[in-house]
């Protein structure tokens, strides 16, 4: 197979200072919210090694992520918890979340850069940019604050839901995740509108610590989330 040709350096034609980046993590778990960011980098203050956050050690992304808190000029987090995500459907809630992250920002941004093939529906300046977590600094940024917050809100939520490996596989259909969930039944943290939960409230039913169960959510979209 061929190896694939590298997208060319991304060039935006707003070369204003208040540029924002924003990013999502959090779209394929099974559990969880999806957490979003958004940053405008200071130009007068350059944070080295920014990058996909994907592709850097939790190491680094835990030091980067501290530099880019000291440096930014503003940054936000967005959310949609499992509810939203649930009643609206994963991309729904997805495009929601960023617009939390960018109206949340202390600073008004000029333009925005979103990951991805499409921006929200919003009133501010934006494009779209493919694989803009390795392309460009801002967006880089808000993947590292973004994946930083939604690993370390997965990690504390393995206290309260013991036995299904939350620290380890952050949510994502690991088989680890999928035999506990098969085994321990559905906590409130699970995204009932994704397939393999659905499975699982079936067969097993609810973890004995879940509240409304009764609760009725639309057609799966796991499959076809963007």
């Amino acid at each position: 197979m061929a190896a694939k040709t590298p997208l060319p350096p991304f060039i935006c034609h707003y070369t204003g200072p208040l540029l924002a980046g924003v990013d999502e993590v959090g779209r394929g778990p099974l559990a969880g919210p999806v957490i979003t960011a958004a940053v405008i980098l200071d130009p007068k203050r350059p944070v080295p090694g920014l990058a996909d956050s994907k592709k850097l050690t939790e190491k680094r992304r835990d030091v980067l992520y501290e530099e880019i808190l000291e440096k930014a000029l503003a940054w936000s987090i967005g959310r949609c918890d499992v509810h939203e995500i649930d009643q609206l459907n994963i991309y729904q809630a997805t495009m929601l979340a960023m617009q939390k992250a960018v109206a949340g920002l202390a600073i008004k941004p000029e333009y925005v850069l979103v990951d991805g093939n499409r921006c929200p529906k919003w009133s501010w300046p934006s494009e779209p940019v493919v694989k803009g977590d390795g392309r460009v600094a801002c967006i880089s940024a808000a993947s590292i604050i973004a994946k930083v917050t939604r690993d370390r809100e997965m990690v504390a939520l393995e206290v309260d839901y013991p036995g299904y490996g939350l620290a380890q596989h952050k949510g994502y259909p690991t088989p680890v995740h999928l035999e506990a969930l098969n085994r321990l039944g559905v906590t409130s943290i699970h995204r009932r509108s994704f397939r393999p939960v659905q499975e699982a409230l079936e067969v097993v039913g609810a973890n004995s610590g879940t509240e409304n169960n009764d609760l009725e959510y639309p057609t799966d979209l796991f499959q076809k989330s963007v």
